[in-house]
């Protein structure tokens, strides 16, 4: 008795395989998405792009912080502005800081340690800072690509500006870059919405080998 399969069937199989990638399944009572959207990978992650220099011209992804600071809405975009690595780059002293001038209605680029991340937003926002972007470029291998969930220190004080969590090799590459070209700041586009872009046309930086 011949196992081979009728070119009908194989045809009706292929046909049901793709509707099922196209629609939502119903297993039992409940309704499964087959389909995976940029929504869903993102979540409440925030983008921003820098134009300037081109050697940095990809999108990069933040984590905003959880409970502090304010918010990355619909309302919050800032374009063309200047994304300043501090010096020095921890931010724990607004005394310390010798590039206050440069931060001053732009983005500040922060290093992660010696005081709450809490803290180094509120100096931000005194030096007239727009937002704050925390990094963690000198982490070792591996660890510089994982997210910080950056969270309140329980000090009972206020900022009103956003904050978020970049990638330590992006912050790496960013403020080696900079440094390398002479640059004091790089310029970007902050909180660009690409919930409806592909995935595959997201243009994310060559060295995260994604």
């Amino acid at each position: 008795m011949s196992t081979t399969t009728p070119d009908s069937t194989k045809f009706l199989i292929s046909f049901v395989v793709l509707l099922e990638l196209i629609h939502p399944t119903e297993v039992g009572s409940v309704l499964v998405n087959t389909r995976v959207s940029t929504f869903d990978i993102i979540n409440n992650d925030v983008f921003f792009e820098i134009t300037e220099p081109p050697e940095l011209e990809y999108t990069y992804r933040i984590k905003p912080a959880k409970d502090f600071g304010g918010t990355f809405n619909a309302n919050f975009k800032l374009r063309d502005v200047a994304l300043v690595p501090v010096i020095p780059p921890d931010a724990c002293l607004i005394s310390t800081v010798r590039n206050a001038e440069d931060i001053r209605g732009n983005v500040a680029l922060v290093e992660r340690g010696d005081c709450s991340f809490l803290t180094k937003t509120i100096n931000i926002e005194r030096l007239g800072g727009k937002a704050v972007i925390i990094t963690e470029s000198t982490a070792a291998e591996g660890d510089n690509e994982i997210y910080i969930e950056m969270v309140d220190d329980d000090s009972g004080r206020q900022t009103s500006i956003p904050a978020g969590f970049l990638l330590g090799k992006n912050g790496k590459i960013i403020r080696s870059t900079l440094n390398r070209l002479q640059r004091d700041y790089a310029v970007i586009n902050l909180n660009i919405n690409l919930t409806f872009v592909p995935l595959h046309q997201i243009n994310t930086p060559p060295w995260l080998g994604l």
